[in-house]
Formats: C-alpha cells, sequence, structure tokens
C-alpha cells in the first residue's frame, strides 16, 4: 500500500518515499507458507505452463504463477509472476548483494498495472497461483 499524498508531498521535495510506503498497517500479509510445503504444479491453477520438475523450489520460482487483486469483489490488478521486470531467481540475486537475506524475510516488489485507491471499509483480496489469499478490510487510521 501506498499513502499518495506523503509520496507527493516527497516528489516535490526530492525526498525518499520511505514513509508513503512504510507506514503502520502498510504491509498486510497472507499466511506464509514454507516453500517445502509448495507443490509444483501450485502455480498452474487452468493448466498449462512449463516448469523444472527437478525440485520444488526452483520449479515454484520459475513458473508463471497467476496474480490478481481484488477490491470489494471487483478485480483491480492482474497479471502473472513472468511478467516482473526481474523473476523471482534474479530479484533474490540482486537484493542478497546488498542485504543477508534470511529464512522467513519477505521481499515486497511491485505491483501490476491498475494501481487505484483503497478506502475506508473497503475489502481487498490479493491471489498468487494457490497459495492461500491475503485477505483484509481497510480500517480507519489510527
Amino acid at each position: 500500500l501506498t499513502r499518495r499524498d506523503l509520496q507527493a508531498e516527497a516528489k516535490k521535495k526530492g525526498r525518499p518515499w520511505d514513509t508513503s510506503k512504510g507506514f503502520d498497517y502498510s504491509a498486510p500479509c497472507g499466511p506464509i507458507v514454507p516453500k517445502e510445503e509448495i507443490h509444483d504444479n501450485l502455480f498452474f491453477p487452468t493448466g498449462g505452463g512449463t516448469t523444472n520438475h527437478e525440485n520444488t523450489a526452483a520449479a515454484t520460482t520459475t513458473t508463471a504463477a497467476y496474480l490478481s487483486l481484488e477490491v470489494n469483489g471487483e478485480r483491480r490488478q492482474e497479471s502473472t509472476l513472468d511478467k516482473m521486470i526481474w523473476n523471482v531467481p534474479e530479484t533474490i540475486s540482486y537484493l542478497s548483494k546488498y542485504f543477508r537475506l534470511q529464512p522467513g524475510d519477505l521481499i515486497m516488489t511491485g505491483t501490476p498495472a491498475g494501481v487505484s485507491e483503497v478506502k475506508v471499509g473497503d475489502s481487498v483480496s490479493v491471489k498468487c497461483g494457490d497459495l492461500p489469499s491475503c485477505d483484509f478490510t481497510v480500517g480507519p487510521p489510527e
């Protein structure tokens, strides 16, 4: 999530966008699933696609997982993982040059086209392949 008001202010002043991205409750997450529990066909709910079947970890990082975001039941964003600028292994490799990544770390990336406003009371559902969804309701500021 992004606070566009803080982002616009930071852009005008040529400052980093940290506060517009890292505010309280800005990163809702669904259930975390260990890679050992992910099946190699996880990312193809409608069939199709190709994977590296040598091991599950490789298969799940090289597939075209379907990504979607719905607000109040209306689809606002959808794409596939293979449409990202960098694939998952490239992203991990690049970040590993600057950060010591550990099991359980979360890597936040950009989102597909269709970014739009959410309001207090909106119900949001984020999905990636057959992983458990991240569902939340936007609450009032505290």
